[in-house]
């Protein structure tokens, strides 16, 4: 199989291959990933995707599954491979569960014409209208192929935790993460904030996390995801003055995430408790000692290995394309709030 995932940090799309064998439980390969920076063009639209009218979204919809597709073709091609299908996450638009809608473009039908394979994308719809959040859906795959670790949390655009409690899986997005820490990072002319050294530099707005450390959001219990509507109650708190610089905001949001993690981070009894840790804010070095400091040594950290690191979230929506494929549950009611469980995405091949 074949995973993609176009994540809410906006950086490019990526690409794994996949295999998965099951047996008594499953196991898995990643074979050969890579990372497709989206052209400049394109990664402008799909930044402004929610600004667009309902006629550019519709054809940045088209021009994206195509795109993506192409992508999919010369990997294919590049590395001699035989994938069965390819499994698409797409690029969230709008995600508001509470009024029935999650949009990820990325349209099936051009991707499967531009690929010539069979496509698996719209994951995240069935569970909306089952009254689910659609999301997280990675801990099905938490749960049957990284089911030894205590708790997986991934760093990506958002930040959301796994883990499971009697026998049930429970998952959800905890807190912003480089959505925000990128936004700021690009006010000192960078992408984003390598090894977290402008962070560093910064101080702690103690008034600025008080009141982040106040939002609603972080009362709801049970099932809760977060979109990109939800920035603007940070950005209202976040919005500097002269006394806010960039460095200073980037080392309170670090500050912040750190203590919204540890606040959901219940040790195990008698034992060291394990935390996978994936995504690109695994990489912040200043974020992850912030993080050790906050949770303490009934905690270990475990080394993930670049690989998971980058391309877990595509590895898993290569697996969720496996359990479609053969009508299985791939997304779990207990994480998403949803009336039932529930084997979410739309298969497009021709007959």
């Amino acid at each position: 199989m074949i995973g993609l995932m176009s994540g809410t940090s906006g950086d490019g799309l990526d690409i794994a291959y996949c295999e998965f064998e099951k047996k008594e439980t499953w196991a898995y390969a990643i074979q050969t990933a890579e990372t497709v920076p989206f052209p400049k063009k394109l990664g402008k639209k799909l930044k402004k995707a929610h600004t667009l009218n309902g006629l550019k979204l519709t054809k940045l919809d088209v021009d994206f599954g195509r795109w993506m597709g192409e992508q999919v073709k010369e990997f294919v091609s590049r590395h001699g491979l035989e994938p069965e299908a390819v499994a698409s996450h797409g690029h969230t638009v709008f995600h508001q569960p509470q009024n029935g809608i999650s949009l990820q473009i990325g349209n099936g039908w051009s991707l499967r014409q531009a690929c010539g394979l069979t496509v698996i994308n719209d994951f995240r719809m069935l569970d909306v209208q089952l009254g689910g959040q659609g999301a997280p859906l990675v801990p099905i795959g938490d749960q049957l192929l990284f089911g030894s670790y205590d708790y997986c949390i991934n760093l990506g655009g958002i930040a959301n935790i796994s883990m499971d409690r009697g026998g049930k899986r429970l998952a959800f997005d905890v807190c912003f993460f480089n959505l925000l820490l990128n936004h700021f990072a690009e006010a000192c002319g960078k992408p984003y904030d390598k090894d977290g050294k402008l962070a560093a530099k910064g101080k702690v707005l103690k008034r600025v996390l008080k009141q982040l450390n106040k939002l609603p959001y972080y009362n709801i219990e049970g099932a809760k995801s977060l979109g990109r509507e939800d920035l603007d109650a940070y950005l209202k708190i976040l919005e500097w003055s002269e006394a806010h610089k960039p460095a200073n905001i980037l080392h309170t949001l670090v500050v912040h995430f750190a203590q919204q993690l540890q606040r959901v981070l219940e040790p195990m009894e008698g034992r060291q408790t394990s935390v996978l840790i994936t995504g690109g804010g695994a990489k912040n070095l200043f974020f992850i000692e912030k993080l050790k400091e906050s949770i303490g040594p009934e905690f270990v950290i475990v080394p993930a290995g670049d690989m998971l690191v980058d391309f877990k979230e595509a590895l898993v929506f290569a697996f969720l394309g496996v359990l479609r494929l053969r009508g299985e549950t791939n997304t779990l009611a207990s994480v998403t709030g949803a009336s039932r469980d529930n084997c979410g995405g739309v298969i497009f091949n021709e007959a």
